[in-house]
């Protein structure tokens, strides 16, 4: 049976690919205004998420998993802008953007139950 990968650890490890990747587009390229705008959106959304696992109460949890969310497409964003701009190869712009789509798709879960649950 395999573990499912907490939305915790997901976040993170995602975190870490985007600053590894913004690095080398500034190394390659020199390009930092996109870099920096994916930089914030892309670790915010592990954040937030940390953040909400300490959440005061259920609307406070509920409230930073949605901004973790919007962060989420936000990152969407700035990896398709990056991307149709040539600073990242397909096969990085796939990785990320399955990767952040694993994490949206458990967040809106995630919000989905706490709602339920009020």
């Amino acid at each position: 049976m395999v573990k499912e990968v907490s939305l915790i650890d997901l976040s993170k490890k995602f975190a870490i690919q985007i600053v590894d990747v913004c690095n080398s587009v500034r190394e390659e390229f020199g390009e930092k205004v996109l870099t920096n705008q994916l930089l914030r959106s892309g670790t915010s959304i592990g954040a937030n998420i940390h953040e909400g696992n300490y959440a005061s109460s259920k609307l406070d949890f509920i409230n930073k998993f949605q901004i973790a969310l919007k962060e989420c497409y936000e990152t969407e964003y700035w990896l398709d802008i990056l991307y149709e701009t040539k600073y990242l190869s397909i096969e990085v712009f796939d990785s990320l953007k399955m990767e952040n789509s694993k994490i949206r798709i458990k967040l809106t879960a995630s919000i989905k139950t706490a709602k339920q649950n009020l």
